[in-house]
């Protein structure tokens, strides 16, 4: 935990880690409700979301909109949670999350997201793959044409805000919303750093008994395998990865060059028309971790 650990120096370059003035205006800004800029609008008038703050549930602004909670809040203020929550040197703040789709998509290759399940047990891995879904025009993306729903929420928060889905209502999806209205940035792959016997123990929850065991590259593979590794649910949906107390970013050992970094056609998005083509998905080249390898793509950045 932080006590047993050495506190390290931020760098001294804005939007990855915050001063300690920069804590406290992050605190103050948690104090007066951190609402998102007013993005969706209903017959004229603008309905204004915001992140969770750890244990409260994001809620339209709008009058007689109320959204239920999905914690109960146990007398915490947004100050003490704030506090409580980033006690990590290192966590990317605000500032690194305010960035549109693509940029923010090719930003976090090389972070490290930061896991801390319910025993004070901490995992971590290097992000190598992402995906960048645009809203509006983008027909792959769940926001696209401006649709909104209780599921998609997150999309339209502020930047950093996490949109966590589900599919085949088995697995779940990792996104962190970007600028844009309705844009997102869905975490594809890790590379393990730490905790790699306690991400094998939750992969094989999942798996059937009897399997060959995991080598280290397969445990995070994947969006669904990286949640699994690092028991991501629903329950962290539209809470804000500047604020989150059990899951975070911290910046990576190195920078990725530009060079290392290959773009390609997103995956499993075959029914989205002239948007299957788009070179939307970004990983680091020779990472054996990330889940789909384009040698086509990688020849062409040669």
């Amino acid at each position: 935990m932080a006590s047993r650990k050495r506190r390290l120096q931020p760098p001294a370059y804005p939007g990855r880690c915050g001063t300690s003035s920069e804590l406290q205006a992050a605190a103050e800004k948690l104090e007066c409700g951190a609402a998102a800029e007013p993005r969706v609008r209903d017959n004229g008038a603008a309905t204004e979301l915001q992140p969770r703050v750890h244990g409260a549930a994001a809620e339209p602004r709008d009058k007689g909109a109320a959204a239920e909670p999905r914690h109960q809040d146990h007398g915490a203020t947004c100050t003490e949670r704030f506090h409580a929550c980033t006690e990590s040197p290192r966590r990317l703040l605000w500032d690194f999350f305010r960035r549109p789709c693509v940029a923010l998509a090719r930003e976090c290759l090389g972070q490290v997201m930061v896991r801390r399940l319910a025993d004070g047990t901490e995992v971590r891995g290097r992000i190598v793959e992402t995906e960048a879904y645009l809203g509006g025009e983008d027909y792959a993306s769940h926001s696209r044409g401006g649709r909104r729903s209780l599921r998609n929420a997150a999309m339209f928060m502020s930047p950093g805000t996490l949109y966590v889905y589900q599919i085949y209502g088995l697995y779940f999806c990792l996104n962190v919303s970007s600028e844009g209205d309705g844009a997102a940035v869905l975490v594809r792959s890790l590379e393990p750093l730490q905790g790699l016997d306690t991400m094998r123990g939750l992969r094989s929850k999942r798996r059937k008994a009897g399997g060959k065991p995991l080598k280290d590259h397969q445990l995070c593979n994947g969006p669904s395998k990286l949640c699994q590794a690092l028991d991501i649910t629903k329950s962290f949906d539209q809470e804000h990865l500047a604020a989150a107390a059990d899951l975070w970013m911290e910046p990576g050992p190195q920078a990725i060059a530009g060079t290392e970094i290959i773009s390609s056609s997103r995956i499993g998005i075959g029914y989205a028309g002239e948007w299957v083509s788009k070179p939307l998905r970004f990983y680091i080249k020779n990472n054996k971790c990330v889940s789909v390898i384009d040698r086509k793509a990688e020849a062409m950045n040669d």
